[in-house]
């Protein structure tokens, strides 16, 4: 872990981190100390960042994971990996890797939209959400978890994920599945640290679905 810039917040960085989140939540809310009792703490889940990570996201929309997985090795092989390369690529070769015509307009897009990602990474949330945003396919979901994942903030959250969601209603026993700007409110008692409480949230969410499998 270490201190960023006071916009960004914490950064987490190892495992420890996530630990250290999720006792502090442990002890503000008794409900995340059932999660952390019984599935232990979240794993770090980080990512490389950058223009790439982005490409990733766009293809895994509404596609398995095989399949975008798929998609994202044929762009590899064929040399799309850079923002240069895909603005100039022709559009057939990027069909031919699989995109929609609609994620291809994404890609190219993103492509030529000039982020400078290492500015994005101390930048404070609220712009990058904005910068994220502006580009066509990224939404703040998208924005919210590329801040979670590929930079690391310790305290980010994302309510508009259905699974967050789902395991807000099963964790803290509510009638129904809160919606985003409901659990938005939620998750402000849990600054600083979100990121972590969305870890938890997850975690759990995959307990209780593996368990409700069983039987």
């Amino acid at each position: 872990m270490h201190n960023a810039p006071m916009s960004v917040g914490r950064i987490l960085t190892t495992e420890a981190c996530m630990a250290e989140g999720a006792d502090w939540l442990a002890r503000v809310e008794p409900r995340f100390a059932h999660v952390l009792q019984t599935c232990g703490p979240p794993p770090l889940r980080r990512r490389g960042g950058g223009f790439d990570d982005l490409v990733g996201a766009i293809v895994s929309q509404q596609v398995s994971v095989a399949s975008a997985r798929a998609i994202k090795g044929r762009l590899a092989a064929a040399g799309f990996t850079h923002p240069a390369a895909i603005a100039g690529a022709p559009d057939e070769a990027l069909r031919a890797c699989g995109l929609s015509r609609q994620k291809l307009r994404y890609i190219k897009a993103l492509s030529q939209a000039g982020i400078d990602f290492d500015a994005l990474a101390t930048a404070p949330e609220d712009e990058l959400i904005a910068t994220l945003t502006a580009v066509p396919g990224i939404g703040r979901w998208t924005a919210e978890i590329y801040a979670m994942f590929s930079l690391g903030r310790a305290d980010v959250f994302a309510p508009a994920d259905l699974a967050l969601q789902e395991s807000a209603r099963l964790l803290f026993d509510l009638p129904d599945r809160p919606r985003e700007s409901p659990l938005r409110k939620m998750a402000a008692d849990w600054s600083p640290w979100r990121t972590v409480a969305a870890g938890l949230l997850w975690h759990y969410y995959h307990h209780a679905k593996s368990r409700d499998g069983i039987a």
